[in-house]
């Protein structure tokens, strides 16, 4: 009977379940039938209940399917996602609108399962609601690491992380060059230890490899749990369409990100130990990393509701995750871009050699002679931004977006993918032509967010707080590169594009090269 009770009390709950999500799906007819105001358009062909929950999952990755609505429906539509409506935008002059008269309106965060679980429940910046406390962090960060002062005393370390990988492949090169004096080697692979070395000694003082065993299996372990937070953080859920639901677990999708959410905060969480054991008992007073600073800025134990433990891994991990991983997917697609237009390549080379030389290495001070290098860094991130889809805003008033009525609590989606190939701001916009930036209708374009035909780190407020950093930093990495090798691949054969889902979509194959020096005295 016990048995029998239990199994009656699970129906009566599914069919509870079952008749609110039935109760929620009229009362949304009732009220799109009853609207009086204009409305975005809203594509055909939404599923009922879970609405165009499909669009986010598959089988083709979200920005295209979006981009083909776009085509029929315009530059701005509203798709729904469950219980949620979503402003999708891919027009320059609505997102200007967008991010400079209604910036304020569209700086918060929705919350979504995977930000709840892999951003500390709000403690993380990225997705920690707009307000006092974003701005405390947003402040450390901009100006205790990414001020121009911070970033020129860390000079160093760029400087001898990207030094010691040209080495280590000149090393590789001198091993296992085959007869044509060449060696193959796997970029993605080259470009994420260069930026993982990088990014944890500026953050956390740890390299990725040449440290001692523990070390390097400590960051071997932080690499995957960087990768695995990425890619559950760009995952659209059935939990985020209906949120009443999210105990299902459907995929066993929580479960997963819990354990990355455990691994990434244990290894973090141990770091930070380890700094805080080594200021206090040597009675330190030298600042050698961000997490330094977070330590000694960072001493309330009740910021808006969070101590100070959790806002020091909050505010680092994604310091980690964002930082390695974003430089890293716009090296391979600048590579990958180069290699299929190969004259492009030459060019870079070329500009290499009239305006550094043969005799020198390139520093920092030369990237504003390489204007043809950094017309290839722009077209680079018109075409592969690091992420497709800008990361989900949400309204928190209602207001006039485009002539359309945006309802409070509508999720925001910039398509990016879509609004940087606007065949009316671009000539043949799916073509690679760095060229196009040094014309007078595009040479002064930046990437500081006000030019918002060309927004690969966003706009407005939330805009990345590393653009600077990122876009300097692959102007040296490629510059660099380019200076020292020749490169191509086996056959001659054509890079896949093809790209990943995730909050970044980088490139789904890896990137194997053909390298040799180019100059002797270089590799000698």
């Amino acid at each position: 009977m016990d048995r029998f009770h239990m199994m009656q009390e699970n129906y009566t709950f599914i069919l509870e379940t079952l008749s609110i999500i039935l109760v929620i799906y009229c009362l949304s007819f009732f009220y799109k039938g009853n609207k009086t105001t204009t409305t975005p358009p809203e594509p055909s062909g939404a599923w009922p209940i879970m609405g165009h929950f499909k669009v986010f999952n598959g089988p083709d990755l979200p920005h295209v399917t979006l981009s083909s609505m776009a085509d029929r429906y315009g530059p701005i539509f509203t798709v729904r996602l469950g219980i949620h409506k979503v402003l999708v935008v891919s027009n320059r002059e609505i997102v200007k609108d967008i991010f400079t008269t209604h910036d304020v309106i569209v700086s918060d965060r929705p919350r979504y399962t995977a930000a709840k679980i892999l951003g500390h429940n709000g403690a993380s910046l990225s997705f920690t609601p707009y307000g006092p406390y974003w701005a405390s962090i947003r402040k450390i960060i901009s100006q205790e690491l990414l001020s121009n002062s911070r970033l020129q005393k860390l000079r160093h370390v760029r400087e001898f992380e990207l030094e010691s990988a040209i080495k280590n492949m000149h090393e590789l090169w001198r091993e296992k060059r085959d007869g044509d004096g060449k060696v193959l080697v796997e970029m993605k692979k080259w470009f994420g230890e260069l930026n993982m070395n990088t990014t944890l000694k500026v953050v956390a003082g740890k390299r990725y490899s040449g440290g001692d065993k523990e070390e390097e299996a400590e960051t071997l372990s932080c690499h995957q749990a960087i990768r695995n937070w990425n890619k559950y953080l760009g995952l659209f859920l059935v939990a985020n369409a209906l949120p009443f639901l999210s105990w299902l677990d459907f995929g066993g999708y929580r479960k997963k990100m819990n354990r990355v959410a455990m691994e990434f905060d244990s290894i973090i969480g141990k770091w930070v130990d380890e700094h805080r054991r080594k200021r206090f008992s040597n009675d330190a007073t030298e600042i050698k990393d961000f997490m330094d600073v977070m330590i000694q800025v960072v001493e309330d134990d009740d910021v808006a509701g969070y101590n100070a433990y959790t806002i020091i891994k909050a505010t680092c991990e994604p310091l980690i995750a964002g930082g390695a991983d974003t430089t890293t997917v716009t090296l391979t697609w600048a590579l990958s871009l180069l290699l299929n237009n190969r004259y492009a390549l030459k060019k870079a080379q070329d500009e290499l050699d009239m305006q550094v030389g043969k005799d020198r290495r390139v520093n920092e001070s030369d990237i504003k002679n390489l204007v043809y290098l950094q017309a290839i860094v722009k077209e680079t991130f018109r075409l592969y931004p690091a992420t497709f889809l800008n990361t989900p805003r949400v309204f928190t008033k209602d207001c006039t977006i485009g002539g359309y009525h945006v309802p409070k609590g509508t999720w925001l989606l910039i398509n990016t993918w879509k609004l940087h190939r606007d065949q009316k701001i671009w000539s043949d916009p799916c073509e690679f032509r760095p060229e196009r930036f040094l014309t007078p209708d595009h040479k002064s374009l930046d990437l500081k967010g006000m030019d918002f035909e060309l927004i690969p780190f966003g706009a407005g407020r939330r805009r990345c707080p590393g653009a600077g950093l990122a876009d300097s930093t692959l102007h040296m990495v490629l510059a660099t590169m380019l200076q020292n090798f020749n490169i191509s691949t086996p056959n001659d054969a054509l890079v896949d594009m093809s790209a990943s889902v995730g909050l970044t979509n980088g490139k789904v194959t890896p990137l194997e090269v053909l390298v040799s020096p180019r100059f002797q005295a270089i590799d000698a």
